[in-house]
């Protein structure tokens, strides 16, 4: 794992700076996620993301462990994240959440096991669990004693170093300010790319020694019914592609170096051979210098509050609320985060058209 490509966290642990996010959309076999895998690592990437929720590990582990097994790649020389799901989130149920997962994978051990949302919900096999009346069931826990939880997992060596995901600044202020707090979360996984460059959230934590790492980094996933598909397409951005033009490379390239030269590790999500190759350039070097400020000046669309991102318009209209869609196979969840509390979701949707 060349040092170049790498970033230190804050528990001294090295992460590759551009990984394969592992997502299947919804109608798309379970197989595509090992399949890209599998390419992804001959190629040379060596950072996968996965979750629980994704309900591919089995697929994407079969795919590490055959690279591993024709001496592609050494385990000690991939980074392999995975999440805890929200039913998950009592103390007692996150280390057997993480090992049906180290099971799944046939592996001992994770490099990054992360709280996948600050949302709680009712715990069981459902994903989603639902009342008669088709509302999602919440529990009552505090995330703070879920991070305890999380701490010991990685004591017992079952993962390499702990992190969070969609997180604001205020939710990380209560981990950070936890009574007993034992370990920082080495990084925070959002929604980042040039049409919400989160650049409050980022520099809040990169001040507390937390690598941001960026989702949705080639733009927010248009899914019709939650987001106008009249809006621009990131990729085909006109500034974006004067840059790839310039410097002979994509446009998914030059997004992905932006995020590379603010400090944010990138997820790249493609089941595409050349376009996973592709990417892989953006670890390089060659080329782009200067992008953050051409693309920051370049164009006003790529730098505003994005009116093309639902989280970033709704947070806006909606002040002092905080929203958040997430994505999973089975729905979606629209997320209301008042800014005056500080434990815990006051509001949410469900629905899938």
């Amino acid at each position: 794992m060349a040092l170049s490509r790498c970033v230190k966290l804050n528990d001294g642990h090295l992460m590759p700076v551009l990984g394969l996010g592992t997502l299947v959309s919804e109608g798309v076999p379970k197989s595509k996620a090992g399949e890209a895998t599998r390419v992804a690592i001959e190629v040379g990437y060596r950072h996968i993301d996965a979750a629980y929720v994704y309900e591919n590990e089995e697929e994407v582990g079969s795919a590490l462990r055959e690279k591993i097994a024709d001496g592609t790649v050494k385990r000690e020389e991939l980074f392999y994240t995975t999440k805890l799901w929200a039913t998950f989130f009592r103390p007692e149920l996150v280390r057997p959440a993480l090992e049906r997962s180290l099971k799944k994978l046939r592996l001992d051990y994770v490099d990054l096991f992360i709280i996948h949302v600050p949302i709680t919900m009712k715990p069981g096999e459902e994903l989603l669990p639902k009342d008669a009346s088709g509302k999602v069931i919440f529990d009552t826990v505090d995330l703070r004693d879920t991070w305890a939880a999380l701490e010991k997992c990685k004591d017992a060596g079952l993962t390499k170093s702990i992190g969070v995901s969609n997180f604001n600044h205020k939710q990380l202020e209560m981990i950070l300010n936890k009574p007993g707090l034992k370990y920082k979360p080495v990084c925070n996984q959002v929604e980042c790319h040039p049409y919400l460059n989160q650049s409050k959230l980022l520099d809040f934590c990169k001040s507390k020694d937390i690598i941001p790492v960026a989702y949705s980094a080639l733009g927010s996933q248009r899914v019709k019914g939650w987001v106008n598909l009249n809006h621009p397409v990131l990729l085909e951005d006109p500034v974006l592609h004067a840059i790839a033009k310039k410097h002979k490379q994509t446009s998914a390239v030059i997004a992905l170096r932006y995020q590379l030269q603010r400090g944010v590790v990138v997820l790249a999500k493609s089941y595409n051979k050349k376009r996973i190759k592709e990417n892989l350039q953006v670890t390089s070097g060659a080329g782009g210098t200067g992008l953050l400020s051409t693309i920051l000046h370049g164009s006003p669309s790529l730098h505003s509050s994005s009116q093309n991102c639902l989280w970033s318009k709704m947070s806006y209209l909606l002040f002092p609320v905080h929203v958040c869609l997430v994505y999973t196979p089975n729905g979606f969840l629209l997320l209301l985060w008042h800014q005056e509390r500080q434990h815990g979701w006051i509001g949410l949707r469900l629905d899938r058209k």
